[in-house]
């Protein structure tokens, strides 16, 4: 059988732009149509056939509705469509029964900073107890709705170093308006150090030419914590 059809139908030879994977990674996933998510969940086509011709085939016997297409079975993808086996048919009635499963979900409720005692109760439980000190960073929407946390740095039991541009990527990567800092103290003494003010003072300089702010940077330590807002030294 002559191979050139497979060579010029393969995702591998479609401009960068137009490949779904590389098309998700520098455009986003919203920018991709449906045949070529569901092309991305095949993987690979038929001889002939790429995966997003076969997903546009697959899509338009259902009148390009995925309701009706989620109504279709392991048994019939396989019956119905070439290039369509058990693992492939499996992966798509996956995909879409986890997209039925996310309409049935409701969403998740974040938590809303209004103080320092509320950054506190979400850090406290995750670095209280911790024979060492970690540094965490609080990344909150505009609304001060907490949209993630990440540990961003490890120590010992009486210092640790937070790297402000690593901080940054971050609060880019979850398109973040405001920081929170925090780290704890192993001893329970409360007290900042001047380590701890140059590096917030750091974090916050860096911050402003992003155009975030930094709300706070508290200390963790015996139950109790200090605000830098709350002690007018943010």
């Amino acid at each position: 059988m002559d191979p050139l059809p497979t060579k010029l139908n393969s995702i591998k030879n479609w401009s960068s732009d137009d490949r779904p994977r590389e098309k998700m990674l520098s455009k986003g996933r919203h920018s991709l149509t449906d045949s070529e998510l569901l092309g991305i969940i095949l993987g690979s086509g038929s001889i002939g056939e790429s995966a997003v011709e076969l997903s546009k085939r697959i899509l338009n016997d259902h009148h390009n509705n995925l309701n009706e297409l989620g109504k279709i079975s392991i048994r019939d993808l396989i019956k119905k469509y070439k290039g369509i086996g058990e693992a492939k048919a499996i992966n798509i009635i996956a995909a879409l029964e986890l997209g039925r499963r996310r309409q049935e979900s409701n969403p998740l409720e974040r938590s809303v900073i209004k103080s320092s005692r509320d950054a506190f109760n979400i850090l406290y439980p995750i670095i209280a107890d911790l024979p060492h000190e970690e540094f965490w960073v609080l990344f909150c929407n505009r609304a001060n709705k907490v949209i993630h946390k990440q540990s961003v740095g490890r120590g010992g039991i009486s210092s640790v170093v937070a790297d402000a541009k690593i901080i940054m990527r971050i609060a880019v990567e979850h398109l973040a308006s405001s920081l929170i800092l925090c780290h704890n103290h192993p001893s329970g003494n409360l007290k900042p150090s001047s380590e701890d003010i140059k590096l917030t003072q750091k974090v916050k300089e860096a911050a402003n030419i992003l155009d975030l702010s930094v709300n706070d940077h508290i200390i963790i330590g015996d139950n109790n914590y200090f605000s830098f807002a709350d002690e007018g030294i943010l």
